[in-house]
């Protein structure tokens, strides 16, 4: 139970620095360009995580790199479009909540379809309409906070 409750922490400290870089590359993208706001988080970002990494690196080997697929190293890709699009999401009329709604959703119905097929290597797992009622509420909430602005 301790590590669920360490580990939500750290899920909501993500998704608070997640809101965070979206609207900081959504106003670098509205000076520039949504592809040149999204070079520069990650040129920036690619930088910052060399310099944490040789702080941070074990004198262990990792020897299960040399087994990894290579489609797990290519989580940067999705990563330029997210950020990308978020740029250019943020900066229309669904602004920063209304982004990070749809994008939840999103996440959401990736993910139930990802489990639900064992898409990359994930436990396959059935939902229920318990698993739905959530998701639903989501959507719900989303669609009063894009649709009910003044």
């Amino acid at each position: 139970m301790q590590n669920i409750n360490k580990y939500s922490l750290l899920a909501l400290l993500a998704g608070g620095l997640l809101a965070l870089m979206i609207y900081l590359n959504s106003q670098l993208a509205h000076v520039t360009s949504a592809l040149s706001a999204s070079w520069i988080a990650h040129g920036i970002g690619a930088i910052f995580a060399l310099g944490l990494f040789s702080l941070l690196k074990s004198n262990q080997d990792s020897p299960g790199l040399t087994r990894l697929s290579k489609l797990y190293w290519l989580g940067g890709i999705p990563g330029s479009f997210t950020v990308i699009l978020a740029s250019m999401t943020v900066n229309s009329k669904l602004g920063l909540s209304g982004t990070l709604a749809l994008a939840l959703v999103g996440q959401f119905g990736f993910s139930m379809v990802s489990e639900h097929f064992g898409f990359f290597k994930l436990r396959k797992r059935e939902f229920t309409f318990i698993d739905i009622t959530p998701i639903a509420l989501v959507i719900t909430g989303s669609l009063v906070l894009i649709f009910n602005r003044g």
